[in-house]
């Protein structure tokens, strides 16, 4: 009998000097290389997913505070799955497993259902294409309503960035993002949206490319400057200048950051998750940002990892 590893279907992508394991649990980014240098925090085949390390995250990104929301008028409870804040996090797909519809040495696409269940009553079918090039892993992923219903829909991704030897603290961040959404520091629950230049909140503005140090990042960030084909980079370097950039359309506004602060030495701050949003936090709450697909409707969002040499 073949063994498939806990962590689902192993499929590999190579070109270009880029080498990505995917793991069809959650449509999960297991490993991403650049001539053997790591540029995302890797899993084991057969090791359960930790941190949502590579996973896709909808049909919604971050938190839904208390898992209750309001959406057409009736009220909506969903699992708590993120026991010590009280909250509904990242999604309902990161633990389905997702089947093959195309496959190529620098492709692959893989599609899973969201089926209709207790705090979100909606059918919604998701397509994953990753396609390996000389730019990079780029991911792209199109959700439909396969229900009679609206539905509430969010996506992002969830990898930890590795600029390259060493760990957070020591890295460059450049993160061109004018805005940021404050938080509660207890269960991060989202408080208001601020500029990053108010004097009080200084350590969260790396526009200018600066050391990490041992700033404690666990935000949204939007008002995102944009190169002239709309797409918002952001870069984690070393002092010698090499590293990872990810970057990603208008269709996610927002930016979720964190250093990954873990109180076993072995992991803390090994990686910087960087997680573009097609909406904040908490937004089937708030609704800001929040799409809505009408029954047949879709929608699609992109992002592409690279290697900076």
């Amino acid at each position: 009998m073949s063994h498939t590893p806990l962590s689902g279907t192993p499929f590999l992508l190579e070109a270009h000097g880029y080498t990505a394991s995917i793991a069809s649990i959650g449509a999960s980014i297991r490993s991403l290389q650049y001539h053997g240098r790591n540029l995302i925090v890797p899993f084991d085949a057969d090791q359960v997913r930790p941190f949502f390390r590579g996973a896709l995250l909808a049909p919604w990104p971050n938190r839904v505070v208390d898992g209750r929301y309001a959406f057409g008028g009736v009220e909506q409870q969903l699992s708590i799955t993120e026991p010590s804040r009280g909250h509904a996090l990242h999604g309902l797909v990161s633990w389905l497993d997702f089947a093959v519809v195309r496959q190529a040495s620098d492709r692959l696409v893989l599609a899973a259902t969201v089926e209709a269940q207790p705090g979100y009553p909606h059918r919604v079918t998701l397509e994953v294409d990753f396609a390996l090039d000389a730019g990079g892993l780029r991911t792209t992923v199109t959700a439909v309503n396969a229900g009679p219903n609206a539905a509430p829909f969010g996506v992002a991704p969830h990898p930890y960035l590795v600029a390259g030897e060493g760990r957070v603290n020591e890295w460059t961040l450049e993160l061109p993002a004018r805005r940021v959404l404050t938080v509660t520091p207890d269960r991060l629950i989202p408080v208001r949206l601020r500029d990053v230049n108010a004097g009080d909140l200084a350590a969260y503005d790396f526009r200018t490319p600066r050391t990490i140090d041992d700033t404690f990042i666990d935000h949204a960030f939007t008002g995102l400057d944009r190169d002239e084909e709309g797409k918002a980079t952001v870069r984690v370097t070393t002092d010698a200048g090499s590293g990872v950039a990810l970057s990603w359309g208008g269709e996610c506004p927002w930016v979720q950051v964190h250093t990954a602060d873990q109180p076993a030495p072995s992991i803390d701050r090994i990686g910087l998750a960087v997680e573009p949003m097609t909406c904040p936090p908490d937004a089937f709450n708030s609704e800001m940002d929040l799409n809505v697909l009408e029954p047949g409707g879709s929608t699609h969002a992109s992002w592409t990892i690279r290697a900076i040499d």
